[in-house]
């Protein structure tokens, strides 16, 4: 690829920070813009240099930036940013509301053949990394039992969304997973585990004055998509508690497969992450397949893709040959 990829961020929120960040840490990348609703001015960005520009003047950027990656949330920016935004630019994001991405991809697939861009959709560690590894220990081992369980950590599409009920100020939103289902995986159970059974998710907020707290927890615990489907527990708590207690980002997760080879051959796969900080490793894997989605643009491979679809080869900034000597 000659020259840098220039990259677009659009939002500048927890991830937007981060994708700024990591884009400095690629030398094959350069940052042309942050485009968001904000007011421009009132936007202190990492970097001195980094040019923050209102996102109604998007489309004047159309010829200098090579990919926009969207930062917006699944719950309500994603759904209408990610089509318009794909109609004029090859793009990345995170969608990861599990249950809507068929619907998702087919808008975003139409949108980008358009004009004939790349969209790169619901890449980060889940949906993204973990779809990679359930398909491949799936196809390596076809017979056996998977669990994909998520945390202790912060879930941030689910704090979002906690965040857009009436009433509620602030909040965060721990995924806690059963320790004793994934030992029982592990062993080689294949017993079929509702998602109630895997995970709980414990959920701290702070609450508006004058709002009925009973009525907000409600309203959280019969969410769809979030948290309907699983044993949910909401916590009141103050402002300088939030920030005392729940300023960090961590996560974890774990991929495990077990399956059988023979009667008497039992096989193990498991994949295994811990972060520090969730947004800066979601930023730093959209990153990476934003170079995957430049690479598909220039190949004339329009419209939208998923993790599953994309050679690991196209995320690297090494060549071809580089990575079959060193990879291999």
């Amino acid at each position: 690829m000659a020259g840098k990829i220039r990259i677009g961020i659009y939002g500048y929120g927890n991830i937007g920070k981060n994708v700024e960040k990591m884009v400095a840490k690629n030398a094959d990348m350069e940052l042309a813009a942050v485009f968001t609703r904000r007011d421009p001015g009132k936007v202190t960005t990492l970097y001195k240099g980094t040019k923050v520009v209102a996102a109604d003047k998007l489309l004047e950027y159309k010829d200098k930036v090579d990919v926009m990656i969207l930062c917006g949330g699944s719950a309500t920016d994603l759904p209408t940013q990610g089509p318009e935004t794909a109609e004029n630019f090859n793009v990345v994001d995170s969608y990861d509301t599990h249950a809507k991405i068929p619907e998702y991809f087919k808008k975003m697939n139409e949108a980008a053949k358009i004009n004939k861009k790349a969209a790169v959709i619901s890449v980060g560690w889940d949906p993204g990394l973990f779809s990679m590894m359930k398909s491949l220990f799936m196809s390596v081992l076809p017979e056996g039992n998977t669990g994909a369980f998520w945390g202790p950590g912060v879930s941030q599409g689910h704090g979002e969304a906690i965040r857009g009920v009436e009433g509620v100020a602030d909040a965060i939103q721990y995924t806690i997973p059963s320790e004793k289902i994934m030992n029982e995986i592990r062993n080689g159970s294949q017993k079929e585990y509702t998602t109630k059974q895997k995970h709980k998710r414990s959920c701290y907020v702070v609450a508006e004055k004058g709002y009925d707290k009973e009525k907000i927890a409600k309203t959280i615990k019969e969410m769809p998509f979030y948290f309907a489907d699983y044993e949910t527990e909401v916590t009141f708590i103050t402002p300088e508690e939030m920030k005392k207690d729940h300023s960090g980002m961590p996560h974890a997760g774990h991929v495990i497969r077990t399956g059988m080879t023979a009667p008497d051959e039992k096989q193990l796969m498991e994949f295994l992450i811990r972060l520090d900080s969730n947004p800066a490793f979601t930023a730093s894997i959209m990153v990476a397949y934003a170079r995957a989605a430049f690479r598909l643009f220039t190949e004339k491979q329009h419209g939208a893709r998923t993790a599953l679809d994309i050679p690991v080869s196209y995320l690297s900034p090494d060549s071809e040959e580089k990575q079959i000597a060193e990879m291999l």
